[in-house]
C-alpha cells in the first residue's frame, strides 16, 4: 500500500475548515458527537477498523466508514461534509501514516478524540527501499511509535498491522476500552463486544497459523509490500515488486525479483483487487508462474466480512504455497 514516505494532503481539510467553523457555531460538542437519539457517532478510516469498531460499538454507537468500496484508502481526499463529520465525532478510529488527509484532520479537528490503532500493537519497522531490502522480514519497533501530533506525516513503521489477526485482536481490546471511557453508560457492553471480537480473531489467528505450517515454499511474491505482519506472524518471506502501489518498479527491480523468484520456485505471484495486475502478469510470465488474488483488506470485500476474506487468503496462500 503505502510506505513511510507518505505525501501530504492538506488541501481538502483546507476547503473543510470553513464548514467545520460553521458547524461548531450551530452546536456544542455533546451536540456534534452524538445522533439525534443519543447514539455515539464514532467515524472510522477504512474497512478493518471499520469492521472491528462495528463489531465492538455494536448498537452503542453508529459508524461512519470514511472510505468508500473499491477506493484505494491513502488515495483518499476528504469532502468538506467529511472533515466535518470527522471533527463531531465523539471518536475517530484510523491508523496514522495511511491516509495522509485522515491525519491532517485528526491532528486539526479531534487530536483528542482519537484512536490510533498502531498505539495499541508492537508494529515492525517499514522497509525504507524495497530494492534494498527484498525478502527481508522487517524488526520490531523497541516500543510503540510516538503518538504526539506533528506535521511530519512520515511514518517509520508498516502500517499494515490488520493482516495480523492477533495484533488485531490487541487492537479490539483497546478499542472496547477506548470507548467505554467516551461513553461510559455503556462500558460493560463495549468490553463484552470486544472481548468476543478478540475471541474471533484469536480463532482465526490460530486457523492461519495451523494453515501455514507446513508450506513447500515460505516465499510471497506480491503485487506491493502489504503483507509483512502475515509474513512475520506466519513465519513467511514477503517480497514485494513495489513498496507501495503508487510506485513504478524500475527494470532492475524487476529483473532482481524475477531471479529470486526462480531461485526459490515460486509458483505464484499475488495481485490485488483495486491495483493493476500488469505488472505481477508480466513478472509471472517472465519466471513461469502464475497469478492470484490475495486481499489486503484495505478495502469491504464483494461477499463476507473480514473473517471470511482472512479465510479466503489462508486458502490461496495454502494452494501458492504448497501446503499440505
Amino acid at each position: 500500500m503505502m510506505s513511510g514516505k507518505i505525501r501530504s494532503r492538506a488541501s481538502a481539510l483546507l476547503a473543510g475548515t470553513a464548514l467545520l467553523a460553521a458547524a461548531a457555531c450551530g452546536a456544542g460538542n455533546a451536540q456534534t458527537s452524538k445522533g439525534q437519539d443519543g447514539t455515539q457517532e464514532v467515524v472510522a478510516a477504512f474497512y478493518p477498523l471499520q469492521w472491528v469498531t462495528e463489531r465492538v460499538g455494536g448498537t452503542d454507537i453508529r459508524v461512519t466508514g470514511l472510505t468508500a468500496p473499491g477506493v484505494e484508502p491513502h488515495d483518499l481526499e476528504l469532502s468538506p461534509q467529511q472533515v466535518a463529520q470527522l471533527g463531531g465525532a465523539s471518536l475517530s478510529v484510523y491508523i496514522k501514516g495511511v491516509q495522509p488527509a485522515v491525519d491532517e484532520a485528526v491532528e486539526q479537528h479531534a487530536a483528542d478524540r482519537s484512536f490510533d490503532a498502531a498505539t495499541a500493537v508492537k508494529t515492525l519497522a517499514a522497509q525504507e527501499h524495497a530494492e534494498e531490502h527484498a525478502g527481508e522480514h522487517a524488526e520490531e519497533h523497541a516500543g510503540e511509535h510516538s503518538e504526539e501530533p506533528g506535521h511530519d506525516h512520515e511514518v517509520s513503521y508498516d502500517p499494515h498491522l490488520w493482516l495480523d489477526p492477533s495484533r488485531l485482536a490487541t487492537v479490539a481490546t483497546a478499542l472496547g476500552e477506548r470507548l467505554a471511557k467516551a461513553d461510559p453508560a455503556h462500558a460493560e457492553g463495549y468490553r463484552q463486544r470486544a472481548a468476543t471480537t478478540a475471541g474471533e480473531l484469536t480463532a482465526l489467528d490460530g486457523e492461519l497459523a495451523k494453515g501455514l505450517a507446513t508450506c513447500s515454499s515460505k516465499t510471497l511474491v506480491t503485487s506491493h509490500e502489504a503483507f509483512g505482519y502475515l509474513a512475520d506472524r506466519y513465519h513467511l518471506k514477503q517480497v514485494g515488486i513495489v513498496l507501495d502501489p503508487e510506485s513504478e518498479p524500475s527494470p532492475t527491480r524487476i529483473a532482481e525479483v524475477a531471479k529470486l523468484a526462480k531461485q526459490e520456485k515460486v509458483t505464484t505471484i499475488f495481485t490485488e483487487a483495486l491495483v493493476s495486475p500488469k505488472v505481477a502478469e508480466v513478472l509471472a510470465g517472465e519466471v513461469g508462474a502464475k497469478t492470484a488474488v490475495l486481499d489486503p483488506l484495505e478495502s469491504q470485500p464483494s461477499g463476507g466480512d473480514y473473517l471470511s476474506a482472512m479465510r479466503t487468503n489462508l486458502q490461496t496462500l495454502r494452494t501458492a504455497l504448497g501446503c499440505s
